[in-house]
């Protein structure tokens, strides 16, 4: 990895950001954007071959993201790499904004509008299949929700991707075991499930998705397969990095209020201080 406190760093300020965003706006999904933070880094910046300057050439890798009502951290990762202004951040959700609740289309970075839940899997492996006839060499990466495993599309599309070998599609869960209802494990089971993805076909990997060095050691294991889509199983917390938005349902559609907002920057502040000192 390039330059692991360098992206340390930038996952405590991507996270003030997406706090920033949500206080603004008045509305929006904080633990399953905090969620998110340090696995879109490691793709954008190790993984994936994606820059702005070159989102429009066919041979590029793409994302998907499906669970879009976390696209606050989609929005923030995408402007700190340049796809647009930073304080275009400060529209969100806003009437005539390009940044609403859910990824629009047609803004710089975004391959699809999503948000409605089990269908991101279906669209990548439309791109996959694209990306297979045409040659081109790149892969498409999905991140799906837990929660959102609960829909039957998610899992036709898995067969599907299973039995056409579709060795260029990568799918992340963000694994936080909280949905909008409470525990994933208590709306439904969720017990076995690496081994669910393994008999459905696919290559599965594990590992804690706020250690980028546990996520490139996943992604390293998937790397060069020839015959399966693979998934990462990123084991994550609901609001990551937020003592009192840790692990709690009630952010999942929760935007911080002003007091809210000050307590959080203040613990992210003293984290930003800590890796200061590494």
């Amino acid at each position: 990895m390039r330059d692991l406190l360098k992206l340390k760093k930038k996952a405590v300020e991507i996270r003030k950001d997406v706090l920033m965003m949500l206080e603004k706006a008045g509305s929006g999904h904080t633990g399953g954007s905090l969620s998110l933070v340090e696995i879109l880094l490691y793709l954008y910046h190790e993984k994936m071959a994606l820059k702005c300057e070159t989102f429009k050439c066919r041979e590029r890798d793409k994302l998907i993201l499906s669970k879009g009502h976390a696209c606050p951290v989609l929005y923030a990762v995408l402007s700190d790499l340049g796809f647009f202004p930073r304080e275009e951040l400060w529209t969100l959700r806003k009437l005539g904004s390009r940044l609403q609740g859910h990824p629009q289309f047609g803004l710089p970075g975004v391959e699809i509008s999503s948000g409605s839940l089990g269908q991101g899997r279906s669209v990548a492996i439309g791109f996959a299949f694209a990306d297979r006839i045409d040659r081109t060499g790149a892969k498409t990466y999905c991140i799906m929700g837990d929660g959102e495993t609960n829909e039957g599309q998610v899992w036709e599309a898995a067969m599907t991707a299973a039995h056409h070998k579709l060795d260029n599609l990568c799918a992340i869960v963000d694994f936080n075991k909280l949905q909008i209802d409470g525990f994933c494990c208590e709306v439904k089971e969720m017990a076995n499930y690496r081994k669910r993805w393994e008999d459905f076909g696919w290559l599965a990997v594990e590992a804690d998705g706020h250690d980028f060095i546990e996520l490139e050691r996943a992604f390293d294991k998937i790397s060069g397969e020839k015959e399966r889509p693979q998934i990462v199983i990123a084991h994550t917390v609901k609001g990551k990095g937020v003592s009192f938005i840790e692990n709690k349902a009630e952010w999942h559609g929760v935007a911080p209020k002003k007091a809210d907002l000050e307590k959080a920057l203040a613990e992210l502040d003293a984290a930003a201080k800590e890796l200061s000192r590494v």
